[in-house]
């Protein structure tokens, strides 16, 4: 079998697959913040069973992940990315305040991700 990085190309699909896991999750867990934007309170029907499809569908992503990941570098990751895209999102579409600040504590965000996966 070839071998990449010492992973044969069986542990390279699978690593493989639990990043596209891993980032399907974090789109989910996104899309499930925003729907609860819009579900003002659970007063909007739609939006509100959208929270828990698409959170449910982000968990069990995750869940597949952690057959390959650490726990605490997957949820890390996904915990922060899914914080720094909603944050993204708020600034963009949602007009919230964009700062100095906001744009520098999601770059550190990426940068502790980036030190997570590089340095572990």
């Amino acid at each position: 079998m070839l071998k990449i990085c010492n992973l044969t190309e069986i542990e390279l699909f699978h690593m493989r697959a639990s990043w596209t896991y891993l980032s399907l999750g974090i789109i989910f867990e996104v899309l499930g913040t925003i729907c609860m934007k819009f579900a003002e309170g659970f007063t909007k029907w739609l939006p509100s069973v959208l929270v828990f499809v698409f959170y449910g569908l982000s968990l069990c992503l995750l869940i597949l992940v952690l057959k390959k990941f650490e726990v605490s570098t997957a949820y890390a990751i996904w915990a922060s990315l899914g914080t720094a895209l909603i944050a993204v999102v708020g600034m963009v579409a949602f007009n919230e305040t964009v700062s100095f600040t906001k744009i520098a504590s999601i770059g550190l965000i990426v940068v502790g991700i980036l030190g997570l996966e590089l340095y572990d």
